[in-house]
């Protein structure tokens, strides 16, 4: 069996699993980086220290999270020299993310260096969406001077969970639809045909789509030039609110779901809009990429609220019954695998995503691996 260690870095964190084949034999993180009173000096010491803890013998591959590829990568990519530059020109893209992949990759190639390493790219599953599906009415100009388009994350989350879908169904891939929903702090829902995406709520960036628990989701883009210029709000103080306070926390206060939930059962109003806000978006996107697909086998929660939350789950799909999609109330709250009733057109499921998996999964694939 092949072993990959799997990093993901932050601007002040390091998350990582040690898999020995499909077996994570290893796993953990190291928090608050370069910050007083945290684990670590900086990425290189904490690295030091995690590599340390490890038995690292027979390792085949270090995985990076990156999480924006640009146009350029459209799949899982060894990395070079060449690899390192082109995701450090990509910051301007995903300025609070790549930096900080960036960062473990240059410590983890200086520390293992004898050991291929691989970069998996949130954005790239989203690559085999059609032009017409990723691009906007914009100025064409700008638009392919500044990279104007749709690129779309969590797609480890989105094609792992599809694949597993599939599984669970006991279909091909090649022969599965599904429309998976990834419901955490961030949410994004995709349109999975055959095992390649035809859509996705997320855009240039992760803030449009889906409510979130700091993120705004979809809005009117106006809203931003009548803040800037009715109420006088700098650009980057408005950037601030769309993406740290709103969502759920610019609705209730609170960004945690549970939070929300609470609330709402003890019949606080704010709790209740916020509630019926987040699952009227869900149901949204879910008829638009019914739309999109056609057919559908499946529709699959995943993530932290998707995994874990009955209610958003059951009110999510309210209503849609006569699209053939219901939910079995005791399965749902069991949370089973498949929690639609025996015999529905189309299949409700709870997945749970396996991200650090795909990562390894797809880190084999790039070096042609056997796992």
């Amino acid at each position: 069996m092949t072993r990959v260690l799997v990093l993901n870095c932050g601007s002040s964190s390091v998350r990582y699993k040690l898999f020995d084949g499909g077996t994570v034999s290893a796993k953990g993180h190291i928090e608050r980086i370069g910050e007083d009173g945290g684990e670590a000096a900086d990425h290189l010491s904490a690295l030091r220290e995690l590599l340390d803890r490890l038995d690292l013998s027979g390792l085949a591959a270090v995985g990076h999270r990156v999480v924006h590829g640009g146009e350029r990568f459209t799949g899982s990519t060894v990395i070079t020299d060449e690899v390192v530059a082109a995701v450090e020109e990509l910051i301007p893209l995903a300025p609070l993310h790549n930096p900080g992949a960036l960062t473990g990759i240059r410590v983890a190639r200086k520390l293992l260096p004898d050991v291929p390493q691989v970069a998996v790219f949130d954005t790239a599953f989203h690559a085999t969406i059609p032009p017409e599906g990723v691009l906007w009415a914009v100025d064409r100009d700008l638009a392919r001077r500044f990279g104007l388009r749709r690129y779309g994350f969590h797609g480890t989350s989105h094609a792992y969970v599809s694949r597993e879908t599939a599984r669970i169904l006991g279909k091909p891939v090649a022969e599965t639809n599904v429309i998976t929903l990834h419901l955490g702090n961030g949410a994004s829902a995709a349109a999975v045909r055959g095992g390649r995406c035809e859509a996705t709520s997320m855009g240039m960036t992760p803030l449009p789509g889906l409510v979130m628990g700091t993120r705004s989701g979809d809005i009117d883009p106006s809203l931003i030039f009548h803040l800037h210029r009715v109420g006088g709000l700098g650009l980057d103080e408005i950037e601030e609110s769309l993406t740290r306070r709103a969502g759920l926390l610019g609705l209730t206060g609170a960004n945690d779901m549970r939070s929300v939930l609470d609330r709402r059962a003890a019949g606080d109003e704010e709790a209740e809009l916020a509630f019926a806000i987040y699952t009227r978006r869900l149901r949204e996107y879910i008829g638009s990429y019914l739309a999109v697909l056609g057919r559908v086998d499946a529709i699959t929660f995943t993530a932290g609220v998707g995994e874990r939350s009955a209610v958003v789950r059951a009110a999510a799909l309210d209503g849609l019954a006569p699209l053939g999609i219901s939910v079995d109330p005791a399965r749902n709250e069991a949370g089973e695998l498949i929690i639609s009733p025996d015999g529905a057109p189309v299949a409700v499921c709870v997945v749970p995503t396996e991200e650090e998996l795909e990562i390894a999964n797809e880190s084999r694939r790039a070096l042609s691996l056997e796992s």
